[in-house]
């Protein structure tokens, strides 16, 4: 980057020797702008106090809070690298004093979070989201919900849910793996997000061995208060689908939307009814491909069906284009992987050297085929047994015509396989339907349909969690430090969703249908945090100080203009992201 002189001191007899300190700004003006509008510092200090009977800390919780939260939206790094981070970057937007980066290290970031644990982070999150949905006039009236698993490398023998000093705490413990690693342990993470700008207003841990269902009815009842009315939209997947949970929203005056189970008679009824019946489906959307504007829309249409769930609540069955087609290629690639499994399978039978001797042994080896490749509904196989004979002498001895031989019978074993073509018809029928179950009497197909499909949204909030933000290779052992780390990262999807809203809501208001924000200028159509970041990720500020260490001249990188747009559009001007942090230490001393 060029360097250009962009507010430059006044001018004033040098004196020597004089020294040019740069800092990096990067995307800190940006970040500390949304989190004055949370006004998350003053909340950090009036919810995490100095815990009495304490030495008096070096870097107080909220200050040690505020650097973590940063640290998670700009880089990742573990307690023990924030001092080697920070150095290279302007210290006063980090909240610390001039020279205050020396005062980071593991241990006192660590007590910060100590201090974290103890205080009440249930109403710090309440108010935290408060102000978010004041200050940025977040809609409240339909919320997603979701979990995911957090997974952690190691023993954690101590993370037994014992209580720290009279706090509970949560078990670390083995239970469903979502990232699909039954061998390591786990907590759940459970968020819940608006429909509008995919926001999180509520994040609960719970222990690793928690089921899904048993987190909606706690759920509800806080996103209750938070709203403060009963009447929102709580979307969640088929989990929300018991009796108990959906009997406690109806009955308190709630809405839902959730997805029917296949376990429940509901799901069979209609498919079977299906095989017979043609549906008036009703389009209830179209959309251009994604991808390739020359291959077939995607498209949605609606059917309500004419039995309701037991309980009495609205059963809507969807058909998607896009469904259909992958449903047909799963299925396909189910049935390759099986067939290939029996041939290797009948190689193995057919061997001299075969261990499967026995048709038990066979059969349970053709089970094992079919249930991993996912295709035991639509294959039937056909064990074949054949004779062979085989004769020996009785004696030793060269044989004769008065020699005598035992005859000795050998089993030998085939396998056939063909399609269940029943099965893959009754399945062809169904192929791309999936039944949504609601209590909303007034809701229309469509608006039933635009609302689900909103929860990808929120499942990307997950993947951000985890990719972006690396969250589950924690390097922390305490079981306190990890329930805090967690509050820190949810208020850093916070402050990140809050960012990717503001962009592309001021996107849509001036018809601005991509940045060139990928490499080479290509086209990004909705902007993501982390882009933003690293867009500013090299800018600078230049100070030429004198031997008192007093600032002489300002020099600043300067702006490219997809910067000087994004700044634009996050409302923000380029003389106020140079001059972020020019008062700060004296406001925080």
């Amino acid at each position: 980057m060029n360097s250009v002189k962009y507010a430059p001191a006044a001018n004033a007899p040098r004196s020597y020797p004089e020294a040019l300190v740069s800092k990096a700004l990067g995307p800190l003006p940006i970040i500390n702008r949304f989190i004055d509008r949370l006004r998350l510092d003053r909340l950090f200090e009036e919810f995490v106090p100095q815990r009495p009977n304490r030495y008096r800390p070096k870097i107080p919780p909220a200050v040690g809070l505020g650097v973590l939260v940063r640290n998670v939206l700009v880089s990742r790094q573990p307690l023990y690298g924030l001092s080697e981070w920070a150095q290279h970057l302007d210290e006063r937007l980090l909240g610390l004093p001039v020279g205050g980066v020396c005062l980071l290290n593991d241990d006192r970031v660590g007590r910060c979070l100590d201090d974290l644990f103890f205080a009440n982070r249930a109403a710090l999150m309440t108010e935290i989201v408060v102000r978010a949905v004041k200050a940025f006039d977040i809609a409240l009236d339909e919320v997603h919900n979701d979990s995911t698993t957090l997974t952690f490398t190691g023993n954690y023998a101590d993370a037994n849910g014992t209580p720290c000093k009279g706090i509970p705490t949560h078990r670390i413990t083995h239970g469903h793996n979502k990232d699909h690693r039954p061998d390591l342990k786990q907590l759940l993470w459970v968020l819940t997000t608006t429909a509008d700008g995919s926001v999180p207003i509520w994040c609960s841990v719970e222990h690793g061995n928690t089921t899904d269902d048993q987190t909606h009815i706690d759920t509800w009842n806080t996103v209750k208060r938070i709203v403060g009315k009963a009447d929102f939209l709580y979307v969640a997947d088929s989990k929300l689908c018991t009796k108990e949970n959906m009997a406690h929203i109806a009955g308190n005056h709630g809405r839902f939307i959730t997805i029917l189970t296949k376990s429940r008679a509901e799901d069979k009824w209609f498919r079977d009814w299906l095989q017979t019946n043609v549906p008036e489906w009703l389009e209830l959307l179209r959309k251009s491909h994604p991808e390739n504007e020359h291959k077939p829309d995607d498209i949605y249409r609606g059917y309500e069906s004419p039995m309701r769930a037991v309980e009495g609540y609205r059963i809507v069955w969807v058909w998607s284009s896009q469904k259909e087609q992958l449903d047909r290629t799963i299925r396909q690639r189910c049935i390759q992987r099986a067939i290939e499994g029996l041939e290797d399978l009948r190689k193995r039978i057919n061997s001299p050297r075969t261990r499967l001797r026995s048709k038990a042994q066979i059969e349970q080896a053709i089970t094992t085929v079919l249930e991993q490749a996912n295709a035991t509904r639509w294959l039937v196989t056909e064990i074949r047994e054949a004779q062979e004979f085989q004769y020996t002498q009785t004696r030793r001895g060269r044989p004769s015509a008065d020699t005598e031989y035992t005859r000795q019978a050998k089993s030998l074993y085939d396998i056939n396989w063909q399609s269940n073509a029943e099965t893959l018809k009754y399945d062809s029928r169904t192929d791309g339907i999936f039944p949504l179950v609601t209590n909303d009497e007034q809701m229309t197909l469509r608006s039933i349909l635009l609302a689900y499909k909103h929860q990808p949204y929120l499942e990307k909030r997950h993947e951000q969690l985890k990719t972006a933000y690396e969250v589950m290779p924690v390097n922390l052992k305490s079981p306190a430090r990890i329930e805090a780390f967690l509050f820190v990262y949810f208020v850093a999807l916070l402050v990140e969703a809050l960012i990717e809203r503001a962009i592309r809501q001021r996107m849509a208001d001036e018809k601005i249908r991509w940045l060139p924000l990928y490499p080479e200028g290509r086209k990004c159509a909705a902007p993501t945090a982390n882009r933003i970041f690293d867009l500013f990720r090299d800018v600078r500020r230049h100070r030429l100080v004198d031997a008192k260490g007093a600032t002489r001249h300002c020099f600043y990188d300067e702006l490219t203009e997809i910067q000087r747009a994004v700044l634009q559009l996050l409302g923000m001007s380029p003389a106020a992201y140079f001059a972020a942090g020019e008062n700060e230490g004296a406001r925080r001393a």
